[in-house]
């Protein structure tokens, strides 16, 4: 508990009392102001930034490229920077949240490494904070879409939590007792980097036989396209759709067909799902948790990939029969995910601001009593000596 003297005393008084300023509140959502704050959330080649209420209610949202898709740091910096001010001109901004595609620092200040972006060691933070009048918080964006779905999605409730993004690779993110796990050096949660096939295929990373080799976007429109080079039979199907460009091959495109009843693109979806389950296995040996949160675009196959996920994970689980098992779900708020839990792991940030204002404050009201009573006792001291 923390105090400070009152010199409001009265005159007669020797000893200044002690009054308390009251003890220091543990950072927590639960006692974060109810103010709007704005999330950013940074891709490749795109910036989402939206303004979202303490409900996780995203008021309005703005969608800008990077310039000529650049990777210029100053460039995303600068888009950043219109989208925010652009917001504030309708809405009462304060603070500001980023979820980067990267591996952030403990501090949550600098992007260390940018696998699509030209950021190395970056003080991403301190950049835009110097160019905004309001606080600012950075962090990987797996982590602010666990938050999301922690605080308003798939994960309420649940006080051990994972969650597993797959896009063009695999992220991940941690949650125990509402708090992100983050590790000593700020990057936890690289999950699409554990090595499940030694000598396999090479990863962006350097190394070989990494997750999302096998489990991710990437690896699904892989696996699509060589088949269709092979002109194999099986992908005439998808052959016919792309009209033989079989680099027009996408994501989104074989989930479509899968839909359909594509036989080869339903296959191929087991496939990534069952490489999901296996990953999910081993990080339940290592983690326990009570749930696991699947996100990322390539998530909207739904049960065409999330069913064999789960067959998969209850075949691989350590001591299966015989332990609980963790729950599989779909994330719930979609690929705004990452900029609603920025938003909202920022108004923590507003209240530690707000606080630090307050004190500033109460200081200099502290300080102008006491002057006033150094004041009014000098006054005192001369009245009575010149009465004497």
């Amino acid at each position: 508990m923390s105090t400070y003297r009152d010199f409001s005393a009265p005159l007669g008084s020797r000893r200044p009392v002690l009054r308390t300023v009251g003890t220091r509140e543990r950072r927590s959502h639960l006692t974060a102001p109810r103010v709007p704050t704005v999330g950013i959330d940074i891709g490749g080649t795109k910036v989402m930034a939206g303004v979202v209420d303490a409900d996780g209610n995203i008021l309005e949202k703005l969608r800008a490229e990077t310039p000529d898709k650049s990777k210029s740091p100053k460039v995303v910096e600068d888009t950043i920077v219109e989208l925010v001010l652009d917001l504030s001109d309708r809405h009462d901004v304060h603070a500001v949240g980023i979820g980067a595609a990267g591996w952030v620092d403990a501090d949550r200040n600098r992007v260390l490494f940018a696998p699509h972006l030209s950021w190395r060691n970056e003080p991403l933070r301190d950049r835009i904070s110097g160019r905004l009048s309001v606080p600012v918080l950075v962090d990987n964006d797996a982590n602010t879409a666990a938050w999301a779905e922690w605080r308003f999605g798939a994960g309420r409730d649940e006080d051990h939590l994972v969650m597993i993004t797959l896009g063009t690779g695999i992220g991940g993110a941690i949650l125990e007792d509402g708090q992100v796990k983050r590790g000593k050096y700020g990057v936890a949660g690289e999950f699409g980097h554990m090595q499940v096939v030694p000598g396999g295929h090479r990863c962006p990373c350097g190394n070989r036989g990494c997750w999302e080799q096998y489990s991710s976007g990437n690896a699904l429109v892989r696996e699509a396209r060589e088949l269709a080079a092979a002109d194999s039979p099986v992908a005439y199907g998808i052959i016919e759709h792309v009209k033989g460009n079989i680099s027009d091959i996408t994501g989104p495109m074989i989930t479509e067909l899968a839909r359909e009843g594509d036989a080869m693109c339903i296959e191929l979806l087991q496939d990534i799902g069952q490489w999901l389950g296996v990953g999910i296995a081993n990080l339940a040996a290592a983690l326990d948790p009570s749930c696991f949160v699947i996100g990322g675009g390539v998530s909207a196959a739904d049960d065409l990939l999330i069913g064999p996920a789960r067959d998969a994970f209850r075949r691989n689980l350590t001591g299966r029969g015989y332990r609980p098992e963790a729950r599989i779900a779909r994330a719930q708020l979609g690929p705004e995910a990452g900029m609603v839990g920025a938003a909202d792991l920022a108004r923590l940030v507003a209240r530690r601001f707000r606080r630090a204002k307050r004190r500033r404050v109460e200081r200099y009201e502290r300080y102008e009593r006491y002057a006033q009573f150094r004041r009014t006792t000098e006054q005192f001291r001369r009245t009575t000596e010149g009465s004497a």
